[in-house]
């Protein structure tokens, strides 16, 4: 029998499997038992209501897909009132994600969804189509560490800070983020990108640049965790184009503690059941008996010794 349960912080999730924030809703118990995944992760809550970008949202691209929808949202209130009450019906831990577009009220968000049935807070700092002072923290080291700061002064709960792919040195950004306090890190969010219809000679995406997603993303972000992971002593969470088993146990051998999954979802509901399931049967057949013990077990290229043998005679 395999354990698959691991630990974010503080956070027990019973395995490594969570939705990626704005790929999923309570809606996809019409698909999947939700009560199967590791943990629920809320699409992007502001406190008040946004309509999102202009379309064309989403367009595909050879490798996943670009999008920018704009952190659509029917505002914190509705949350509180509306959303909240219907994940309290399933059993996996629910991570709360948050934006807004200054510090004070990120903080101020930070301490009104510190409410019974919320488990953690992902404090969404990185939506890519945006600038340091619109939102998008992450792109230094400086304003990650102001706003993550001033959210740990507001809530006792666990904060995830999902980090940027955008970053001049995430290393730094994720160095920062620890140091005001996150309890985990989720690396990361979309790669700015764009797409342009050769016969219109405009963006595909209706506000120019979009955020790029989907398998083509993998090698870059698997990087950005296993050099985030040998920065940080707090758990890492990997995102970005996890589409089968051998993806997300490539992430934990990279240093993340858990994987969450967005585009999978988009041309499968029931990917993340298949891989919660995939994941059992590869470590079954490893002799892996806790999934907990890939964490971080990556080993080291090239192999130490053949890399002291090589150097034995060089001066």
């Amino acid at each position: 029998m395999v354990d698959l349960s691991v630990k974010v912080g503080a956070v027990a999730l019973p395995n490594p499997i969570l939705p990626a924030s704005g790929t999923f809703s309570d809606e996809f118990a019409a698909a999947i038992d939700l009560d199967r995944l590791g943990g629920l992760v809320t699409k992007t809550v502001s406190r008040n209501y946004r309509a999102g970008n202009p379309p064309p949202r989403v367009h595909e691209i050879e490798a996943g897909m670009i999008n920018s929808i704009g952190l659509p949202t029917k505002g914190l209130k509705y949350f509180l009132e509306v959303q909240l009450p219907s994940y309290k019906r399933f059993k996996p831990p629910l991570v709360c994600s948050i934006t807004s577009e200054n510090i004070e009220d990120f903080a101020q968000m930070a301490r009104d969804v510190s409410v019974p049935g919320v488990d953690a807070i992902e404090l969404n700092i990185s939506c890519p189509t945006r600038q340091p002072g619109g939102g998008n923290f992450a792109l230094n080291e400086d304003t990650t560490y102001k706003v993550v700061k001033l959210c740990r002064s507001m809530t006792e709960k666990p904060l995830w800070a999902k980090l940027s792919p955008n970053a001049g040195e995430i290393t730094a950004v994720a160095e920062a983020a620890e140091k005001a306090g996150a309890n985990a890190i989720t690396v990361s969010n979309t790669i700015l990108g764009l797409k342009i219809n050769i016969e219109t000679r405009r963006s595909c995406i209706g506000q120019g640049y979009g955020g790029i997603s989907g398998p083509g993303v993998k090698p870059i972000v698997l990087r950005m965790v296993h050099q985030c992971s040998r920065s940080v002593k707090i758990p890492v969470i990997g995102c970005g184009g996890i589409m089968k088993v051998d993806d997300v146990v490539e992430y934990l051998l990279a240093g993340a503690t858990a994987v969450e999954v967005g585009f999978a979802s988009f041309r499968n509901p029931t990917a993340m059941i298949a891989l919660i399931e995939g994941l059992e049967k590869w470590c079954a057949k490893k002799g892996v008996a806790r999934v907990a013990e890939l964490t971080g077990a990556m080993l080291d290229h090239p192999p130490r010794d053949t890399y002291e043998a090589g150097m034995v005679g060089i001066s």
